[in-house]
């Protein structure tokens, strides 16, 4: 009786441990802003992956009026591509030991240039957000605000 009830604790302790842990990966989902305030990135979860696009644009218009595209791509057909909307963050997982996301990347329209990233939560509501050539060491890291949590 007693090993069956101290079993039953057991089952139930380990299962609350991997549904906290769970948990922790998807508390990147949501709504953020970067440093610059002048855009917002939504972070979603596709499988086991994480991505961010481009919502929202302080100046989504260019001088003549019309949507802003990705003038800098290196890609040359991909210059016409509207930034509102865009994937700049692409795979991304969840690296449960060290309780970040890395393994993906960030591009950054400003140079056209895509970047390895990782991200930390430092906070329920911020994020450090490093994008970098080869090792992490050679990188910027940005501090990005959540607007609106996963819902």
């Amino acid at each position: 009786m007693k090993l069956k009830l101290i079993l039953g604790v057991l089952a139930l302790a380990l299962f609350s441990m991997s549904y906290a842990n769970e948990g922790e990966e998807d508390k990147l989902i949501g709504v953020w802003q970067p440093s610059d305030g002048r855009s917002y990135i939504k972070i979603d979860k596709i499988g086991n992956k994480f991505y961010g696009r481009v919502v929202w644009l302080k100046e989504p218009n260019d001088e003549d009026g019309n949507p802003r595209v990705d003038i800098n791509n290196p890609d040359e057909s991909l210059r016409s591509t509207p930034l509102k909307g865009y994937r700049m963050m692409k795979d991304l997982v969840y690296n449960e030991e060290e309780a970040l996301w890395e393994g993906g990347t960030i591009y950054d329209p400003k140079n056209g240039t895509t970047y390895n990233c990782k991200i930390v939560l430092t906070a329920d509501d911020q994020i450090e957000v490093r994008g970098f050539v080869g090792t992490a060491v050679f990188g910027r890291t940005d501090v990005w605000t959540r607007l609106v949590k996963k819902k």
